[in-house]
């Protein structure tokens, strides 16, 4: 691991060293997550874009950078960048599709940074969005299965509830722990969702419930995954002069960072090590120069309850083996030590893959801007996000400061 953190401290002098521009965001954007029977995907996307442009103040940004995971195998629709700009009304900009499985909503925010920060651009939209629901359950599953090893995992009939499945039982085998040890990040992540306006289940569940719900992929439960759904968000990112210049409130993107590992299970020197959301969250520790303690609040990527386990035991708030014991002492909830999806996160905002990333950023945003309601944190200065693409082979951190 020395090699790495050398790594890391290298690539963040080689940032400095390149005099990147601070990045704000100035606006964001978003839909309801759900089954929007009536809405293809040019309009949801173009309505949270046209919702971030209109909180910045902003009426034609320099590029628009989309991302979205399955367009192309359930919509067979492609181009979804062009699409969304022409039918936004912002045709002739550039804009882009960008694809890194579940991660694509972050991967597209950490490329229009990229845009602001090298001086390329001042003012760009980010944009994630995905339809779902509009194919049958099989189909949708097959799609999402993508995400992994096509030849060595997808072949032999793994699903990602089956990969997870996999993951908890050997969580619960070296641990010895319950799976229902794990009902308090469902719990929170309910209970939160119940004051999100913008979430598809807000209703709080207990743990006789989770203890009842039916099992899936053994130990798998449905109160352990993630439901999917239709959505996007969108956010407007400047440069932090030019948002001064024009008057604009800000959050300020304190880091930005990305780690990849293998695709499959099988090719990880550790099953129970997300390695890449190690990696990111070290990049991204080291750019913003802080360390877990310093973090007011964690969006994490919980699809799976063993994933909100894995990542915070890979992102420091936790040892190894015992981040479910932060749920199981709800040091997650909003009083919490570490609080972590604060608005219902994947579990009960709802999980449309390609637009996750960016649900991710707009709330942790809202926390920010004193903006998340009954779900207000108070005093909050610093928000970490974090976007897990596959089972953890792309994994995209960010993390988000208050400005001023």
């Amino acid at each position: 691991m020395r090699g790495v953190a050398l790594y890391i401290r290298s690539q963040t002098d080689r940032r400095l060293d390149r005099h990147l521009r601070d990045v704000s965001i100035i606006g964001i954007g978003q839909t309801p997550v759900g089954e929007h029977w009536d809405k293809p995907l040019r309009v949801l996307g173009t309505e949270a874009v046209r919702a971030a442009l209109a909180d910045a103040g902003v009426e034609c940004p320099e590029a628009l950078y989309v991302g979205n995971m399955l367009s192309g195998q359930l919509l067979g629709q492609e181009n979804v960048g062009a699409l969304i700009a022409d039918h936004a009304g912002l045709s002739g900009i550039e804009a882009y599709k960008i694809e890194a499985a579940c991660a694509s909503g972050a991967a597209a925010f950490r490329t229009a940074y990229m845009a602001v920060a090298s001086g390329l651009c001042d003012v760009v939209v980010a944009c994630g969005v995905e339809k779902m629901t509009d194919t049958l359950t099989d189909e949708t599953t097959g799609a999402l299965v993508a995400a992994a090893d096509a030849e060595f995992e997808g072949e032999h009939g793994l699903s990602f509830v089956g990969i997870n499945a996999l993951l908890m039982q050997r969580y619960l085998y070296e641990h010895g722990y319950d799976r229902q040890d794990f009902s308090g990040f469902a719990i929170n992540a309910h209970r939160n969702a119940a004051n999100n306006p913008n979430a598809m289940f807000r209703k709080k569940i207990s743990a006789e419930a989770f203890a009842r719900a039916k099992i899936i992929a053994e130990p798998v439960s449905l109160l352990d995954s993630s439901g999917i759904g239709d959505g996007a968000a969108a956010a407007v990112l400047a440069s932090a002069d030019w948002a001064r210049a024009h008057g604009k409130r800000q959050v300020r993107v304190a880091a930005s960072a990305a780690a990849t590992d293998a695709v499959a299970l099988h090719d990880r020197d550790d099953l129970l090590f997300l390695r890449a959301a190690w990696l990111s969250a070290r990049k991204a520790y080291a750019q913003a120069g802080v360390s877990p303690k310093d973090i007011d609040f964690f969006e994490l990527h919980d699809a799976f309850t063993i994933m909100s386990a894995l990542s915070l035991e890979a992102t420091g708030f936790a040892e190894r083996g015992q981040g479910v014991r932060l749920a199981m002492e709800d040091a997650i909830a909003l009083n919490g030590r570490i609080p972590i999806c604060t608005m219902g996160g994947l579990k009960a905002r709802g999980h449309p893959v390609g637009a996750t990333g960016m649900y991710q950023i707009v709330e942790a945003a809202q926390q920010l801007l004193g903006a998340a309601g009954a779900n207000q944190l108070p005093n909050c200065r610093l928000g970490m996000t974090q976007n897990i693409g596959g089972s953890g082979a792309t994994v995209v951190t960010h993390i988000l400061e208050r400005a001023g």
